[in-house]
């Protein structure tokens, strides 16, 4: 087994009334469900952000489109995005990059 980070662009905002926020939460806890130990962790939105160039000069305020993250784990990169085609993200017009990670030491 490999963890894979999984990168949500998009997605919309944050439904508005606490019952809508419910039933958005309810949706991931069902699709995280559904990939049972293969969650390694959850993960979690993403706030502000900057930007470092290599000179050392940084840039607030930056936006990659990236909305937050998740890593889990699977068997290869395949089965990771089948693991991803049921996340809640998709149903609001987001999209979920898949990268595999892998130790170097």
């Amino acid at each position: 087994m490999a963890n894979f980070v999984l990168l949500y662009k998009g997605g919309g905002e944050l439904p508005a009334t606490p019952e809508a926020q419910q039933k958005a939460m309810e949706a991931w806890g069902v699709w995280f469900g559904s990939i049972g130990a293969g969650v390694v962790d959850s993960g979690n939105p993403f706030g502000p952000s900057a930007s470092i160039a290599a000179n050392g000069a940084s840039t607030n305020g930056t936006n990659s489109g990236y909305t937050g993250y998740s890593v889990i784990a699977a068997d290869d990169l395949a089965s990771a995005v089948a693991k991803s085609k049921n996340c809640p993200i998709l149903a609001n017009g987001g999209s979920v990059d898949v990268f595999e990670t892998f130790n170097i030491m």
